[in-house]
């Protein structure tokens, strides 16, 4: 540590903890955020998802914790340790096993405060202070003002805090993008295939609005009954199983280690789907050897296959853009011919409801493909499919090309970290935005 630096408890630093309220209140349709813990992701808080509580509920609970712009928000249970901060203008209020950081300025430059706890010496005090339980490990409230964290004079916090802030700005807006494409492509998928726009259009004599004539000219102007209610005429009822060859995978011997150790062929678990913004794989945490692919009976899948987690739980979904070979945790799709892998994605998304109404189990759900495959879908003629995949794939390519710049600047922004938070690395004036 620099000679500079000095190493004391947050306490001293000028750093407050504020404890949330320990009630839960009840949930409505349309309110105000509450923020949980799921909704603390990449270091950052995301709202879109987060139940939603009454305005006098939110009064209430903000009245002891209301959270502000470049306040952290740290988790005590669960995954304690783990922490987001606080962008201007947010309005949320604070749930269970959750407290506020608040830095006074004096010591910590507040925007730096999200960095520190995320160093590695930050993880050394919870390592040093945690609590380990039955059921969860968790920090006291009291102990967390003790942690004992070195810190750069303010011009390095602010430095330091305007660098990686740079870094991660950008990271955040690629989300965001990717997130606007997939609504995107989500909702054509909705009008052409699910509410049938074109067609209601045409049955009203009125042109399809924003599908060129081209286009338009692939779909009918009537409608006909089937098994699944009204559909466009000349399309018809089938199953996932006909448009799609189904396949399943599985673990290897963890205890062989000819199976693992050098491997070089991805090996996806749920695992690997469940902290994604954007349905694209194009790597997996774990790797096997040929051997272990021997062990696999579905082998290494192409790339273009959708994964979906079938159990623990069901509807992880993705588009493999590498070869991969899966363990049981997934129903893994490779689309039949004339059949975009885009549709599918958005045909088993939008008939997930139903999907996870067939699955069963003991110790948790799962779907099996035998149940999954006799599932009744309709199934557009193959030109529709096709246009609709002209339009979408666009749309993907850009979100993959975004997720492999996402992936480049975390790596890059996750080295500078320890470094900077060390003082193995020093700067004296930010990285610009274009960083």
């Amino acid at each position: 540590m620099p000679s500079e630096w000095e190493r004391m408890s947050l306490r001293d630093a000028g750093v407050t903890l504020i404890d949330c309220d320990h009630r839960t209140p009840p949930a409505v349709d349309s309110g105000y955020p509450y923020v949980a813990i799921p909704q603390l992701r990449h270091g950052r808080i995301e709202i879109h998802d987060a139940r939603k509580i009454a305005a006098e509920h939110f009064e209430e609970w903000t009245r002891k914790a209301k959270p502000q712009a470049h306040d952290v928000v740290l988790s005590r249970r669960c995954n304690p340790g783990e922490t987001a901060y606080v962008a201007p203008h947010m309005e949320f209020a604070l749930g269970q096993n959750l407290v506020l950081l608040r830095a006074d300025g004096a010591k910590i430059y507040p925007p730096f405060l999200r960095w520190l706890v995320r160093s590695p010496h930050w993880w050394g005090e919870v390592e040093r202070f945690i609590n380990v339980g039955a059921v969860f490990n968790s920090l006291k409230c009291a102990d967390i003002p003790k942690f004992l964290l070195p810190l750069p004079t303010l011009q390095e916090q602010r430095a330091i805090a305007d660098t990686l802030g740079a870094l991660d700005d950008k990271i955040a807006l690629l989300r965001e993008t990717n997130a606007t494409l997939e609504a995107i492509a989500q909702a054509l998928f909705k009008s052409w295939f699910v509410d049938f726009d074109p067609v209601r259009a045409k049955a009203e004599g009125r042109e399809p609005e924003g599908v060129p004539p081209e286009v338009a000219d692939l779909f009918r102007s009537e409608f006909e009954d089937s098994e699944l209610g009204a559909i466009p005429k000349g399309w018809r009822v089938g199953a996932f199983g006909d448009i799609t060859d189904s396949v399943g995978g599985a673990t290897p011997s963890t205890k062989e280690p000819a199976y693992w150790e050098g491997g070089h062929h991805c090996w996806a678990t749920p695992k690997d789907l469940s902290g994604m913004d954007t349905p694209v794989l194009l790597d997996t945490e774990r790797k096997i050897t040929d051997a272990g692919l021997n062990k696999i009976s579905s082998g290494l899948l192409p790339a273009g296959t959708v994964l979906m987690s079938s159990r623990a739980p069901i509807g992880y979904l993705a588009i493999a853009e590498v070869p991969v070979a899966v363990n049981q945790g997934f129903i893994a799709m490779k689309p039949k011919a004339g059949i975009s892998n885009l549709f599918l994605l958005d045909l088993v998304r939008a008939r997930m409801d139903e999907i996870k109404s067939h699955a069963n189990g003991s110790t948790f759900m799962e779907i099996s493909k035998a149940a999954f495959r006799p599932l009744k879908v309709v199934v557009p003629p193959i030109p529709v499919i096709q246009a609709f995949d002209n339009v979408a794939r666009g749309l993907y390519e850009r979100m993959v090309c975004n997720v492999q710049h996402v992936g480049t600047l975390t790596e890059l922004r996750d080295t500078l970290l320890p470094h900077l938070m060390s003082g193995k690395l020093r700067i004296s004036s930010p990285v610009t935005q274009s960083a």
